[in-house]
């Protein structure tokens, strides 16, 4: 992915519009301060060849002894004869050769820019040479001054340069405002995707107002999820009037194997009507896994009640006389959550059976809690933990095991009794809980792991963790 790719709308917008605007304050500012030059040097060269005229027409009327000669720091003049020797200067000049080389020309003026010379090293001035007839001689009147820098002047280049980081800034900031301003309905419209889901599939995203292009896309975004909507609640309807259908016929069916089997004594009959009524219990708990996740899709909403963790443990760990493995508790006391003790219950009986059908020899429950700076777990993490002895399951495939009616390989090898459906609905009670269920590394085998947030209670007590050992 390059980085176009992980740069944001807003941010692209901004980045262009910042170059756009920086590229064009920068020209705007160049322009403006090369036509400020050409002003200024013409205006300076106008300044010049006047200065130049004026002590021509002193010289041309009054001997050039007497002709006072305006110079100043940066108005430098000279006279200069028919010879070419220097007759009079400004008092920067006095002493130096003539300022210029080339003569008035056949027009009386004359101006170019001479660099280096009488003005010292590295140093230009534009000089100006007028023509000037004395007692039947033309003599030549230079004047000079330096010649306008790039720059102009130290404020006005500090101010031009200034006055276009100031407008590429503002540009950029305003194009930011709008982008940000322009896509903010988008942003909701991504919040309450977001938030949709099976349990709540009635909701819509906001219709920002006005006709454009985020206000026609949120309408069709509606008009699918109206769709998607209505092709669930069929889905939902269909399985729970499936499972409520099915339970009678396979009730039947039960009822008429049994009766054949207590009519006919004979082993084949009754060999036939134990693979009939095994098949039989496979598909009941199947219908009634099936009805249990249409009630969970729709929405239907449970208890939340406290709910002590050791103590349903406890209570299920006493239950399991009929498994064949052995059944170890560790239960930290007063670890409550909030929630329905059913479903919970459900939770903790579906976790228990997948390890019966997979674990080796032992089967360990854990419950215990730990501490969390997590928002979400603002008094502490609630932790259960299912542990079997078995092959367990690889990292790639942890995720598999929760999608409905996904079983592994070595699963449907090794027992064909399970529903596929144990797992999804263990998962889904523990996020409508606010937890997560999730396969976690383990020595040997499968462990999975339930977090719950934790629910305070004001007389919790201290006790030890304890430990129930049961075979």
């Amino acid at each position: 992915m390059n980085a176009k790719d992980k740069c944001s709308i807003v941010a692209r917008i901004t980045l262009f519009t910042g170059v756009v605007a920086a590229i064009l304050s920068t020209l705007l500012a160049v322009v403006m301060m090369v036509a400020t030059h050409s002003l200024a040097t013409g205006s300076l060269i106008r300044e010049v060849r006047a200065i130049s005229g004026q002590v021509a027409q002193k010289a041309e009327r009054y001997a050039q002894g007497y002709v006072e000669l305006p110079g100043s720091q940066f108005r430098n003049i000279q006279i200069v004869d028919s010879q070419g020797h220097v007759v009079a200067s400004t008092t920067a000049l006095r002493g130096k050769p003539p300022m210029a080389e080339f003569g008035p020309g056949s027009q009386g003026s004359k101006q170019a820019v001479v660099c280096d010379g009488v003005f010292g090293a590295d140093k230009c001035d534009i000089v100006v040479a007028q023509s000037a007839r004395w007692h039947q001689v033309n003599w030549t009147v230079y004047a000079s001054s330096p010649v306008v820098p790039w720059w102009i002047d130290p404020q006005f280049a500090a101010l031009l340069g200034g006055s276009a980081i100031i407008v590429a800034v503002a540009v950029t900031y305003l194009a930011n405002r709008i982008a940000i301003a322009s896509l903010r309905p988008v942003g909701a419209i991504r919040r309450k995707l977001d938030e949709i889901n099976a349990t709540c599939p009635g909701r819509r995203v906001p219709v920002p107002i006005g006709k454009c292009e985020i206000h026609y896309l949120a309408k069709s975004v509606n008009h699918t999820l109206t769709r998607l909507q209505g092709a669930m609640e069929r889905q939902r309807q269909f399985a729970s009037d499936a499972s409520h259908d099915l339970r009678s016929p396979l009730a039947a069916i039960r009822a008429e194997v049994e009766d054949a089997m207590s009519a006919s004594p004979e082993d084949t009959m009754n060999r036939m009507g134990r693979a009939v009524l095994s098949s039989l219990d496979r598909l009941e708990a199947i219908v009634s896994d099936l009805l249990t996740i249409a009630k969970m899709d729709a929405g239907a909403p449970g208890k939340n009640d406290p709910v002590d963790l050791a103590e349903l443990a406890s209570t299920e760990c006493q239950m399991r006389h009929h498994t064949t493995k052995r059944l170890v508790c560790r239960l930290e006391p007063d670890v409550v959550v909030l929630g329905d003790r059913p479903r919970l219950g459900r939770l903790l009986t579906n976790l228990i059976d997948n390890a019966d059908r997979h674990a080796a020899s032992t089967i360990t429950v854990i419950v215990h809690h730990v501490e969390s700076n997590d928002r979400g777990f603002p008094y502490g993490v609630a932790v259960l933990e299912v542990i079997d002895d078995g092959p367990g399951i690889e990292p790639d495939k942890r995720e598999l095991v929760f999608q409905r009616f996904a079983r592994l390989d070595a699963a449907r090898n090794k027992d064909a009794g399970g529903t596929g459906l144990g797992l999804p609905i263990a998962r889904q009670i523990a996020e409508a809980c606010g937890g997560t269920l999730r396969i976690e590394d383990s020595d040997c085998g499968a462990r999975f792991v339930l977090r719950l947030p934790r629910y305070r209670e004001t007389d919790s007590h201290t006790q030890d963790p304890g430990q129930i050992s049961m075979t």
